[in-house]
Formats: C-alpha cells, sequence, structure tokens
C-alpha cells in the first residue's frame, strides 16, 4: 500500500505491531494508566478534586500519590478547575507539596484560567487543543465534567461526541485525561464506574475509573481499569491542618468477626429462630445459608456450636430445633398454717 494512498485504512499485520513496553504501561503504577482517559467520579462532597489535585501533583513532581502509589512516568500537569476559585486552587496545591516538602514554584503545573470552557464548542475545543500543544503536559486534569458544556448528559450521541474529541486530544498528543465527573444520586446497586451521572458512554470510554463513596468520616477509593487488574479498595480520609491539608489512605485494622461476641450470638439467634418459624419440618443448609445470608464457614461453625450445646439436631440434610424441657415443678410441703414443713434427711 502507497503511503499516499488516502482511498483505504492502513492496516498492520497483528505480528508486525509494537510490542507492549511494561516501563510504559502506568502513569502512576496500578492507579492511572500511562496515556489514559479516566474519569474520577463520586458523590459531591467526597474529596473528588482533592484526589483529582494530589494526581496531578504527583505527576508533576515524581511522588508518589496519596503517599502510595508511585509515578512511573512523571511530566507536566494541566489543570483546569472549573468550580474553583484561583485562590483556593492555589491554596490546595500549596498544602499538597507542603505535605510532601515540596515547592509549588519547582513544579510544572499550569492551571488554566479562562472563565469557561465548553468542549461542545469547536472554538473552544481548537483553543484547548493548541494549550496541550503548546505545553505538552504529561496530565490534563478537567474538573468537573457538567461545567465543560450545555448538553444533556443522558443523551449517548452528545456525550460520545465531547468524550471522542477528549480521545482524539489523548492520542493525538500522547497525554493522560483526567476528568472528575459526580456519580448519580441515586445510583441503587451500581457501584463504581457503573454509578457516574448520565449516559453510559461515560464508563464505556475510560481506561481508568477512581471511584469514591464516603462512609461516615471516611472514603472508600476503588479503581476499575479497562486493560489490567484492580487493586484492592483504599479507605482514605481528609487529614491536616489549612497549610498541610491532603487525603490520607487509613491504615486497615484487623478483622476477626469470629471472636466478636456479639456477631456470635447474633447469627446464634437467627438460626434458632429460623428453625422455630420451620417447626417440626427443620431447614436444609442451604436454605439457612441462603435466609441467613452469611458465609459458609460461619454457618458451619454456628450449627457446629449449637448441635453441641443441644438446641439443635441433624435430621438427614436438615436441621431441627430441639424442643426446649419444660422444668417439673417442685412440691414442697407445708403444714396447715403454710409454714415448710422440714425435710427429714433420714428418709432421704
Amino acid at each position: 500500500m502507497r503511503p499516499e494512498d488516502d482511498n483505504v485504512l492502513p492496516v498492520v499485520r497483528a505480528a508486525d505491531l509494537d510490542e507492549p513496553d511494561a516501563q510504559r504501561r502506568w502513569l502512576v503504577e496500578n492507579l492511572w494508566a500511562r496515556a489514559g482517559v479516566g474519569i474520577i467520579g463520586g458523590a459531591p462532597k467526597c474529596c473528588k478534586s482533592w484526589l483529582a489535585l494530589d494526581l496531578a501533583v504527583s505527576v508533576a513532581s515524581g511522588t508518589p500519590c496519596l503517599d502510595t502509589f508511585h509515578v512511573q512516568q512523571p511530566g507536566g500537569a494541566l489543570v483546569y478547575m472549573a468550580e474553583d476559585s484561583a485562590p483556593v486552587v492555589k491554596q490546595r496545591l500549596t498544602g499538597l507539596c507542603c505535605h510532601r516538602s515540596l515547592e509549588l514554584a519547582a513544579l510544572e503545573i499550569g492551571v488554566i484560567t479562562a472563565p469557561s470552557v465548553r468542549l461542545d464548542l469547536p472554538r473552544d475545543q481548537r483553543r484547548l487543543t493548541e494549550t496541550v500543544r503548546q505545553r505538552a503536559p504529561r496530565l490534563l486534569l478537567l474538573d468537573p465534567f457538567v461545567r465543560l458544556h450545555r448538553i444533556n448528559e443522558n443523551q449517548a450521541s452528545d456525550v460520545a461526541a465531547i468524550l471522542g474529541y477528549l480521545r482524539e486530544l489523548q492520542r493525538e498528543h500522547d497525554l493522560a485525561v483526567a476528568v472528575v465527573h459526580h456519580a448519580r444520586k441515586n445510583g441503587g446497586s451500581a457501584t463504581g464506574g457503573q454509578s457516574l451521572r448520565g449516559s453510559g458512554d461515560f464508563f464505556a470510554w475510560v481506561d481508568t475509573a477512581l471511584s469514591l463513596q464516603r462512609h461516615r468520616q471516611q472514603l472508600l477509593l476503588s479503581v476499575e481499569h479497562r486493560a489490567a487488574a484492580a487493586p484492592q479498595p483504599s479507605t482514605l480520609t481528609l487529614v491536616g491542618t489549612d497549610r498541610d491539608m491532603h487525603l490520607a489512605l487509613v491504615a486497615a485494622q484487623p478483622h476477626a468477626p469470629h471472636d466478636n461476641p456479639k456477631a456470635t450470638a447474633d447469627i446464634d439467634a437467627a438460626i434458632l429462630d429460623a428453625l422455630d418459624h420451620a417447626q417440626s419440618h427443620g431447614l436444609a443448609r442451604v436454605s439457612l445459608r441462603a435466609s441467613l445470608r452469611v458465609r459458609n464457614q460461619r454457618l458451619s461453625e454456628a450449627l457446629s456450636r449449637l448441635a453441641a450445646a443441644g438446641h439443635i439436631v441433624q435430621h438427614g440434610d436438615s436441621w431441627v430445633r430441639l424442643a426446649v424441657p419444660v422444668p417439673t415443678p417442685i412440691h414442697t410441703p407445708r403444714n396447715r398454717n403454710g409454714n415448710v414443713v422440714p425435710t427429714d434427711l433420714n428418709n432421704l
């Protein structure tokens, strides 16, 4: 095929494709694919912007993101924070740098200060493309998606047009693109990237999806990748003072549910209650497990414990509750005045 032939698409034999390069797989190891597009998602007030800026500082400085995930391809970062004023952005970046003993002035982090950027407008697409071309960042951060357009986020064709532009930008300039986006308010059972608000094209588009969920005063971070296994979910919390505020991983606490007396009492009581309702027919083990929704090991331990105590017995494939014996009343002899008659120990 002649290179100048524009009437056909370029084709390369599969065996002649470039070999995978393990050294160029990650931008941030296990957290963000090198030159990958992705979304940082979650409900409002889940510290999505904090995580996004932590990622930017890590890439620009080469220091581990969240003090844990190592940067493999450091470089400049270009950020647009549509909902935060310039002083707030600087304060957050300065705090992240202070925590890591870095000087913000020494980092190649550019902040787009335009009052608005509309990625549904060709003019703003051209402006962003030229800005990326001139600054050649390793990471482009856009926060949040809802402020970058005036389209219907539930309309797949409109969303696909913007995401398609960002994918072209990523491929043409060999950079990672991170977009902050909101999760649905009533996501039901959907988790991770599936819970993102709007069209399903969002999750289909990503190479990497970082999802934050709030649980009391802590956050659960889950990671999903298109072409790699996901690390275990991490628990985060926002710590520090105004001078060095940052997200930090919370050390996992040892968890021993079998040693918890309340947990043991709860499952024992639940089994006995279920067998009481089943009466003499009893319940098969599989029915008990489905009803109680417990792990097989916990159920085995509880059944063994209750059987040893004489509360239940196994008949064939079923477990049956044993009848609780009714205590026999003790007759105490009394005289006509109601006084207890002393027992003659010689007659015992």
